[in-house]
């Protein structure tokens, strides 16, 4: 039902759309500019430090570290997409961002979320080989199949983006389009349109279980065969050091379901829009920041290569 009764508009007949960001107070428009500026150089400062190691590194030329170079390279997308239009916005005190900006916002946040996703399954599988089938390991996990499981990855979620940008484009609004958000939330934008949104809530569901449910089911199984072949083994060390290879990954897995189910939660329990905005910045700014330093501080091979770099 629209709120204001004129005339509906595709979004394509909007020139600029208004993102409210995460406070109304000037005066704390500098310190969050400030904040998420520091927030976002440490963002592309830590991956890039992960993938200039593995690359410089031959010892790290293996699968694990290819499907971590890769995951540095989507968190460092994944954030690029939001964090720099909210720090313009910041800066100029403006709260606009044009059809076209807000657009390439959608499809991108689903591309590199979703990639987020496929790759930390893709990485529980590479651990889930490592450790139950050490010995035919690298013929299993040979860079062919490595790069052709990136490459599904990426191709799937770009389809999966193309979808949403073809169904967020034929929205209509009844009114200016405000988004009680820092960037262009698809589901904010779903709840200001006026017309028939059964499609997309279709697509969201079908995102939520291929894209969320479907990997972390895979996660958990992978994790459950892993730990049912480490207790098997007799001796203590060769489990410590077992668990040791999957400690990162299982680390950033928590991180990035925890999150999500954090914000999940605190929007189906929280009525205040801006409350579930500032909620937003732990999946899109705090958890692609954690990343690198949960694999520097706990993964010795990266650290030595780090330091031989320095």
């Amino acid at each position: 039902m629209c709120p204001i009764c004129i005339e509906p508009q595709n979004l394509t007949g909007y020139s600029e759309l208004l993102l409210l960001g995460l406070s109304d107070d000037p005066e704390m428009q500098p310190l969050l500019f400030a904040l998420f500026l520091s927030m976002y150089l440490v963002i592309i400062l830590g991956n890039l430090l992960i993938i200039l190691a593995v690359v410089s590194d031959s010892h790290l030329h293996t699968p694990m570290y290819f499907f971590l170079c890769n995951l540095s390279l989507a968190d460092i997308s994944f954030s690029t997409t939001t964090v720099p239009k909210m720090l313009v916005n910041l800066h100029t005190s403006s709260k606009s961002i044009t059809y076209a900006g807000c657009l390439t916002q959608v499809t991108f946040f689903y591309l590199f979320g979703g990639l987020d996703c496929l790759l930390l399954a893709v990485m529980a599988y590479d651990r889930l080989m490592a450790i139950c089938q050490p010995l035919h390991y690298l013929v299993i996990m040979n860079p062919r199949t490595c790069c052709l499981l990136v490459l599904l990855s990426f191709f799937f979620c770009l389809l999966d983006s193309q979808l949403h940008y073809l169904t967020v484009s034929q929205l209509s609004f009844c009114a200016d389009v405000e988004i009680p958000h820092f960037f262009c939330d698809p589901s904010q934008l779903l709840n200001l349109a006026c017309s028939d949104t059964s499609t997309n809530n279709i697509l969201i569901y079908f995102d939520g279980i291929i894209f969320g449910g479907m990997p972390l089911l895979g996660i958990l199984f992978s994790y459950y065969k892993i730990v049912s072949s480490i207790l098997r083994v007799p001796s203590s060390g060769s489990k410590y050091k077992a668990f040791s290879t999957c400690g990162s990954h299982l680390s950033v897995v928590c991180l990035f379901y925890g999150t999500g189910l954090g914000v999940y939660l605190s929007s189906a329990v929280s009525s205040s829009l801006r409350k579930n905005a500032v909620a937003s910045v732990m999946y899109t700014v705090v958890t692609p920041m954690l990343n690198p330093f949960i694999y520097s501080l706990r993964n010795r091979d990266i650290k030595s290569a780090l330091w031989r770099m320095i």
